[in-house]
């Protein structure tokens, strides 16, 4: 139970991360539903590697 909520709310801090981003609304919607639907996976790729890049991606 314990690790379901700190995945949930690890994910809600990274949806709303995304939303800060300044990249356009389909780049914010397209990496929200991937880190929400891959679960940790997602969460570790997103804040180790994507979190500084996606302004990057979605130019």
């Amino acid at each position: 139970m314990l690790i379901y909520l700190i995945g949930l709310v690890l994910a809600i801090i990274a949806v709303l991360d995304i939303l800060k981003k300044p990249i356009s609304l389909v780049g914010k919607i397209i990496c929200s539903v991937i880190v929400l639907a891959t679960s940790w996976i997602g969460l570790a790729v997103y804040f180790l590697y994507a979190k500084d890049r996606l302004t990057q991606w979605f130019k």
